[in-house]
């Protein structure tokens, strides 16, 4: 049988993805159950893998890494040989913070952060060194207008 989650499992799981360092009580608090009962339902919401991990967010101004770039990359090679080596290359590029393979006109789609235009040319060297790319385009972002890490959780079962 699936995992369900009720509404006490996704005032839980707001809490947590609101701050992480929420104490349980406050946790519980929030989702109207005792500590312990809610402790039981935090481990089970990782357990199932629901919860994968707990993070800090950083302040990438403060990282000096402000500059946002969305690359596309269009490509010739659709053959597991040459997209597990592209992955695995792209994957060790700190600088990608999400990789992502597209349906449509566009392959795989970076999202890249950077302190400055120099440090993204950097970068894309490093993409048109891999090979077999028809296309490397890339967008600066001008503005950030949302941003979040915290998933909806009307959709789960």
């Amino acid at each position: 049988m699936a995992f369900q989650l009720d509404r006490i499992d996704r005032s839980i799981l707001a809490a947590l993805q609101d701050d992480a360092t929420l104490p349980v009580a406050e946790i519980a608090e929030r989702a109207g159950l005792s500590p312990s009962p809610c402790w039981r339902r935090i481990r089970r919401l990782e357990e199932e893998g629901i919860i994968r991990r707990r993070v800090a967010l950083l302040d990438a101004e403060k990282l000096r890494v402000g500059v946002t770039v969305f690359v596309s990359i269009r490509t010739s090679q659709h053959n597991a040989t040459w997209a597990e080596r592209f992955c695995r290359l792209v994957s060790a590029i700190p600088e990608v913070v999400e990789f992502h393979r597209m349906s449509g006109t566009v392959d795989y789609l970076l999202r890249v952060v950077v302190p400055d235009i120099a440090a993204y040319d950097a970068i894309y060297k490093q993409l048109i060194g891999i090979g077999d790319l028809l296309d490397v385009s890339s967008g600066f972002s001008m503005e950030r207008i949302k941003y979040t890490t915290a998933l909806p959780t009307q959709y789960a079962p």
